[in-house]
């Protein structure tokens, strides 16, 4: 292979670029983790977390991805035969869906054309029907991934509320913990379902759990089968800041440094960066004259953008001019998505030159594979770029 000069430039929604800090930390030895050290390392790390999911609650931390958290969410609320109501907004909820079947869950699957989120209305209906309330709990993906969707978590639990059912409120926050609002204890989830690989800045491999007290007392009952992923082992030894089986120490060094980032920017500071990243994309995706996937400018993500290639042009065949002229990997579409769809990942540790730089990468791009699109959008996304520099520079006038 030829050398490629300069870093890669990743604009995947996750695994995101890890930060040299991040990097650095998690290149310290790794020491006893029974011992007193390590026992503070956890407690700071758990405590920690409680402030990127907002709660007060208790936190799980998995040496897993995102998908032993699923696993663990559910395993612990539930028992074999119990409904669950989810909805199909994209691979990833697509993927959850499997996981609830082939732990013999009964899963009521509302089918969408992952253009669009979680309906609460029909959330509201279903549970409204639910007379016997066989529904143990209703299963939502925040962010879509693979769609660019996001779905109104408190909306979801205000239709809950209407309907006065009992339902559990399992949310996969994955690709918005860290990057997009969200409020655990504020909108009443039950559990949260988190990995680190995305807005947390650190490398795959630890999956989260916030739990609620409702959720933690369902875990007492609950029926399937679950060892590796049963939330009582870690708790208890959470209590001091250890874990029950062999921790994934270097991750949480990285862990701590990631959270002492999100501190030192301010965490409604970070939300209000990927907003503008948001937007600074959509404004270039409109000006080439591109579509979103996500239709619904309320749903639009914050995190990854989802973009359609025209008709008889491949997604794929974009992505791969793009890597291999300007070593710059760009998410992929993901099953029906396939071919059809590119996402560029906005989100971690990411700022306003990086993202000129994906963007002007895409164009470059566009014009090079011949996909049809129209000039100015890498400057459609500067002047907006621009212009809320100036408004944030600008003295509060009263």
């Amino acid at each position: 292979m030829p050398y490629s000069s300069g870093r890669q430039f990743v604009q995947l929604p996750g695994p995101t670029n890890v930060p040299e800090r991040v990097l650095r930390a998690m290149a310290r030895p790794t020491i006893d983790h029974r011992g007193p050290e390590f026992g503070r390392l956890g407690l700071e790390v758990l405590e920690g977390m409680k402030e990127v999911f907002q709660t007060s609650g208790k936190v799980v931390i998995f040496p897993s991805s995102g998908s032993g958290a699923w696993e663990g969410a559910l395993t612990n609320t539930l028992s074999p035969g119990d409904k669950i109501l989810m909805f199909d907004v994209g691979q990833f909820a697509a993927l959850w869906i499997q996981v609830a079947l082939k732990l013999g869950l009964d899963v009521d699957v509302v089918q969408t054309d992952w253009r669009h989120g979680a309906d609460p209305q029909v959330v509201e209906a279903k549970l409204r029907e639910d007379r016997d309330r066989k529904i143990k709990a209703v299963g939502v993906v925040h962010n879509e991934t693979s769609s660019g969707v996001t779905s109104s978590v408190s909306e979801v639990r205000a239709a809950m509320k209407r309907a006065q059912h009992p339902a559990l409120l399992l949310v996969d926050v994955i690709s918005s913990l860290g990057s997009i609002d969200y409020r655990h204890d504020e909108w009443e989830v039950d559990v949260s379902i988190g990995g680190s690989q995305k807005g947390l800045m650190l490398p795959p491999g630890l999956g989260f759990n916030a739990i609620s007290d409702k959720a933690l007392a369902a875990s007492k009952s609950a029926r399937l089968p679950r060892a590796y992923w049963e939330w009582e082992p870690m708790l208890t030894q959470n209590a001091n800041g250890f874990f029950p089986y062999t921790p994934a120490t270097n991750l949480l060094y990285g862990l701590r440094e990631s959270l002492d980032m999100l501190r030192e920017e301010g965490l409604q500071n970070v939300f209000k960066r990927h907003e503008r990243h948001g937007e600074a994309t959509r404004r270039a995706v409109r000006a080439w004259g591109l579509e979103n996937v996500a239709l619904d400018p309320k749903e639009y993500s914050n995190s990854v953008t989802a973009i359609y290639t025209p008709a008889g042009h491949s997604a794929d065949e974009l992505r791969k001019v793009i890597l291999e002229r300007f070593n710059m990997p760009l998410g992929t579409g993901l099953g029906k998505l396939q071919d059809k769809v590119f996402r560029i990942g906005h989100l971690g540790d990411f700022n306003d030159l990086m993202l000129a730089g994906a963007l002007s990468g895409v164009e470059m791009g566009l014009d090079i594979a011949g996909v049809p699109h129209r000039k100015g959008g890498v400057s459609a996304a500067l002047d907006y770029m621009t212009e809320s520099h100036r408004e944030a520079a600008s003295p509060v006038r009263v």
